[in-house]
């Protein structure tokens, strides 16, 4: 209860603080893609409910999506999109995910459809608390981005690598969360 109300006051300071820069990312996201600026997205929450998780627009649309990892060297990215990513203005809108309830500011990333459903045992319980905006998994590959252009097969690369290792981050969040380790790992996230 303390962690969702801590959710719901900062979420609310973070959209006042922050409206001006939403306001100019979803700008830049209208012109540089051409479309609404605003992406939404299927994923799995807690308890394996799907939601819809908001971000700004970085990529075009209307182009072949062959996998849910998009590599910085996507020809799908616009330049405003570059730049709303490498600030990360692009994940503002989760601000609201977090003040609706479907999100946290801490706690494992929210995946697609799909690799919740490769957990197993004990790592399911991933899935009994809300996912979050960051957290150490997040904080660890803050350039994952930039390690998945460097491979031959991204994907491939995520799914045997990364993936692995944010499960296993995860758990351990899972097993040693507390309200004061959050507010740590989002002063970490904000000075990134």
């Amino acid at each position: 209860m303390k962690k969702r109300f801590f959710d719901i006051v900062i979420s609310i300071i973070g959209l006042l603080l922050c409206w001006p820069i939403l306001i100019f990312g979803l700008l830049v996201s209208i012109i540089s893609t051409h479309s609404y600026g605003v992406f939404i997205q299927i994923r799995v929450g807690q308890f394996g409910r799907l939601f819809k998780v908001y971000k700004l627009q970085t990529m075009i649309r209307g182009k072949a999506i062959e996998s849910p990892i998009t590599a910085l060297n996507s020809n799908r990215i616009t330049k405003g999109g570059l730049f709303l990513r490498k600030y990360k203005i692009d994940e503002l809108p989760q601000l609201f995910n977090v003040l609706f309830g479907d999100m946290s500011f801490v706690g494992p990333r929210p995946d697609v459809p799909g690799y919740a459903d490769l957990l197993t045992g004990n790592d399911r319980l991933i899935l009994s608390i809300r996912p979050g905006i960051t957290g150490p998994a997040s904080i660890k590959y803050k350039n994952e981005e930039d390690i998945l252009i460097r491979q031959n097969n991204p994907k491939e690369y995520n799914d045997r690598i990364i993936w692995p290792d944010k499960v296993k981050i995860n758990r351990q969040y899972f097993d040693t969360n507390t309200l004061f380790g959050d507010i740590k790992y989002i002063i970490k996230t904000l000075r990134r």
